[in-house]
């Protein structure tokens, strides 16, 4: 997929980027996998703001996507490939051989007629969703079970991809796209081939109006603020060497560890990403 420029006849033109969506096939979502999605602006359910820096945007509905690929055995075919308002990777329609249909990521290189196939006996082939103790080892993987069942919770962004490095019992080594290596059970699911999208991380916003169609408000900086609003605020002019970046609350903004060395499923990973 390729991106598209445009002569600077206004200033926001100047350095604003778009997708050719060369890879889309159709327009409109399918309406029997489509969810009304209410937006929040942050609150939480008392009414509270608990993230910042979210309000208004575009309508978007929300289309359902099969993380688990749970309908072993049964073929599908790829109807269409689609764009999708609430992720950076582009959806795969499937038309099962039953009748059913079902969205899932669409990987790179997957084309409209295909055919695709989830369970243990699938064939490592590009789309094909099997257990970490059945895809051969080297090959690129995406939407990565964390627990067999759960459905894919990991390496689901556009242009991303982990890479099975060795098995072990009843445990596989799977680098992820950080450079951390970390141990899947075999029995989780995971999808082959690499994430399709791969110029979304390419994209120039160009304007604030094209932040703001995606939800997202202005972020005000914490040294231009008060001392009663940020812990950053105040003084005459800019202060430097004051102290360390912290966020309203006082906790560390940059490189300070945020990982709880207590969390149990460090003991999954193998070696850390820096």
């Amino acid at each position: 997929m390729g991106i598209k420029k445009y002569k600077p006849v206004t200033p926001s033109r100047r350095f604003a980027t778009v997708s050719t969506y060369e890879e889309i096939t159709k327009d409109k979502p399918e309406r029997s996998l489509v969810e009304v999605q209410k937006k929040h602006a942050g609150r939480n359910s008392v009414g509270r703001i608990t993230v910042r820096h979210h309000g208004g945007g575009h309508k978007q509905k929300y289309r359902v996507i099969d993380f688990r690929r749970d309908k072993a055995g049964i073929p599908a075919t790829v109807a269409a490939i689609e764009y999708d308002p609430n992720r950076s990777a582009n959806i795969a329609l499937l038309n099962y051989r039953d009748g059913e249909k079902r969205y899932i990521l669409a990987p790179l290189g997957l084309q409209v007629g295909a055919t695709v196939v989830s369970g243990d006996g699938a064939e490592p082939a590009l789309g094909n969703a099997l257990p970490v103790g059945s895809i051969p080892l080297g090959l690129f993987i995406h939407n990565i079970e964390l627990v067999p069942g759960r459905g894919g919770q990991i390496v689901r962004t556009a242009g991303s991809s982990a890479q099975v490095m060795s098995r072990e019992g009843e445990f596989a080594q799977i680098r992820l796209p950080s450079g951390e290596i970390r141990l899947i059970h075999v029995r989780c699911l995971a999808t082959i081939g690499q994430m399709g999208n791969l110029d979304h991380s390419s994209i120039s916003l160009g304007k604030a109006g094209r932040k703001r169609w995606m939800g997202i408000r202005p972020t005000v900086r914490g040294v231009a603020m008060n001392p009663v609003d940020h812990p950053m605020g105040g003084g005459e002019g800019r202060t430097s060497g004051g102290g360390h970046p912290v966020s309203p609350w006082g906790k560390l903004a940059k490189a300070g560890k945020t990982r709880c060395r207590r969390k149990p499923s460090g003991r999954f990973i193998v070696q850390r990403r820096k």
